[in-house]
Order: structure tokens, then sequence, then C-alpha cells
């Protein structure tokens, strides 16, 4: 069942079994924040064992682009589009979380983002590729380490 992230009273619904639930909220509401600052968009998720279309499609640009399959489970996703850009997240139980961003009319602006929850170690699927990662601060998700690479086929 899916629910709509609430930014202003961070939860860990959904991310319970997280050792970082907390922080992991944080970046998600952190996300449900840019959206709808930005695009008046409610950010709403689904469990993952409700959205393998989503699991599917962010995992194949991941092997196809880079060869990385994370062993991390995930805990919950998110896919909608915003004026010309599709959008898919999943947020995985170690703490990662995942955004494809991709552009409908412009193929330069396609990327993947890495998003790392304050308290979780870098994974060693993007350890051995050599991602180097960019700190921000986020007053709902603490410190939050990011890094990204861009699409280059067409999916």
């Amino acid at each position: 069942m899916s629910h709509i992230v609430d930014f202003k009273q961070v939860s860990t619904v959904g991310l319970e079994s997280s050792p970082v639930a907390e922080a992991l909220a944080g970046l998600r509401a952190n996300e449900a924040r840019y959206f709808m600052n930005k695009y008046k968009h409610e950010f709403t998720v689904v469990p993952a064992g409700e959205s393998q279309e989503t699991l599917d499609y962010v995992n194949r640009i991941l092997k196809e682009e880079r060869g990385i399959a994370f062993a991390a489970r995930p805990l919950e996703t998110a896919r909608f589009q915003v004026e010309n850009i599709k959008w898919a997240f999943v947020f995985y139980e170690d703490g990662l979380a995942i955004n494809v961003m991709y552009t409908v009319d412009d193929p330069k602006k396609r990327a993947v983002g890495f998003k790392l929850s304050e308290g979780m170690e870098v994974p060693k699927e993007l350890e051995e590729k050599k991602f180097k990662f960019a700190r921000q601060k986020s007053k709902l998700a603490g410190t939050i380490r990011g890094s990204f690479f861009v699409i280059k086929g067409e999916y």
C-alpha cells in the first residue's frame, strides 16, 4: 500500500528494519520536501514488494550502464513524472537511496544519483567503482553523502 511521505513529521514507517532507519526516513523526507517545494508534487512511496516493475527498471539501468547490482534489500520505491522528467527512487535497508532522473526530451539530462544516509558506510558495490561523494547538510537527514553518473543509453 502506498503512502505520501510527510516532510514535516518525519516517520520511519516502512523503513523500520533499517539499522539507520531515522536517517533514511530523514533522507526520504528530504526528497519529499524537494518535490513539494520545486514541483508541488506529493512524494508517494510503495513497498518494494509491490513495485517490481520499478525495481526492474532501476536495476536494469544500474547493470547495463555500470555493471552494478546491490546486495542490500530494497524497502520502498517511488516512480512518477513531473513536467518532462521521469523519476524513479529505491530506498534500501542499508540506508542507500537511489534516484533515476530521466528527461523525456533531452538525452543530455539523464542521471542516476546515489545518496547515503548518515551513519552508513559506502556500499562495496560503489567502492569498487571509485565514486566520489559530496556532502550535503539537511535539517531532516543530517549529513547526506551523494554521487551520480550520467545515463548514456535509452531506457
